[in-house]
């Protein structure tokens, strides 16, 4: 069976379905909710598999809304329509164990099995052998940053079918709905989509790739990666020759002012700092992290008037 015929199999669209309802009822620009986008798509069914099949499908614009992150900015995300969320849930499950095989052992974000708290494993058994020099660079809004064209040519070099790539593409070129503007989308792989983080480890794979070859150690959970290394000389060395592949390779935009070189007592990672106690390096909730759940915590509280556990 054809990629395509597989992606569109009802068996698979419907435990598409099953999981996209599983997982919340945000709306898109079309303001359907849960139950109506359901009906909708299976009364039509049968012609959105033949829209898709000539080419003929055209996806939504995502809806663009912002959540607060850690440090007190705003997160851009892009909410598409559930109906196309439904089908690029079903993209998702075709195309994942396809390019899963191929992602480093060192990658943990966004695949099935994986956890942060692997990752921290990791890092820690890195510590603790002796590769305590963190090169931790941050690249710039990497998810509004991707080049379509890079990421369109690393997808078709593992999928052969040409009616796939045009559908990733599609997704891809939605556009954005902005204060009732639609803002074209010719860079970026907007978080919200169903299919943003294997289109994420799709591109960052490249970056894997690169650091095994030159024989580097290093933990990576989606866009959130460390290079570890035994001396600070290594790692300024590193940190400029990676930077150097990330731009011109990649294409992608290093934030200088936010990456560094550090010990592993100076930096927070996937919410844990780390410190040094019996010749071992070991975790800690960070302090950030800390208070970012305490505040949590009191706005509950807040709301259940002191009431937090209720019978």
């Amino acid at each position: 069976m054809e990629l395509l015929e597989r992606i569109l199999e009802k068996k698979n669209m419907h435990e598409a379905i099953k999981r996209v309802r599983q997982n919340g009822e945000t709306f898109g620009v079309d303001k359907m909710d849960m139950e109506e986008a359901t009906s909708y798509y299976f009364e039509h069914e049968e012609g959105i598999a033949e829209q898709i099949r000539n080419r003929k499908y055209t996806p939504s614009p995502v809806r663009r809304v912002y959540i607060p992150k850690g440090n007190g900015k705003l997160r851009g995300l892009g909410i598409p329509t559930i109906v196309d969320r439904f089908i690029q849930q079903g993209m998702l499950q075709v195309l994942q164990p396809i390019f899963d095989q191929k992602f480093s052992e060192n990658s943990f974000g966004f695949r099935p099995g994986r956890a942060a708290e692997q990752a921290i494993i990791k890092v820690l058994e890195y510590f603790n052998d002796g590769y305590d020099w963190i090169v931790d660079i941050d690249l710039e809004k990497f998810f509004d940053k991707v080049n379509h064209d890079k990421l369109i040519s690393l997808v078709a070099k593992t999928i052969p079918d040409g009616d796939v790539v045009s559908l990733v593409r599609k997704f891809m070129q939605s556009g954005v709905m902005e204060d009732r503007l639609l803002k074209p989308t010719k860079v970026g792989t907007p978080q919200g989509g169903n299919l943003s983080p294997l289109l994420s480890n799709i591109m960052l794979n490249e970056l894997d790739r690169e650091l095994e070859v030159r024989g580097l150690n290093f933990v990576r959970y989606a866009d959130d990666c460390i290079i570890v290394v035994k001396s600070e000389k290594a790692a300024n060395r590193v940190m400029e020759s990676i930077t150097k592949f990330i731009e011109k390779k990649l294409d992608l935009k290093v934030n200088m002012e936010k990456s560094k070189i550090a010990r592993p007592n100076e930096i927070k990672y996937l919410g844990f700092g780390f410190f040094h106690k019996k010749d071992k390096w070991r975790p800690k909730p960070h302090l950030r992290s800390v208070q970012k759940f305490e505040d949590k915590l009191t706005l509950l509280t807040k709301r259940n008037n002191g009431k937090v556990w209720q019978k």
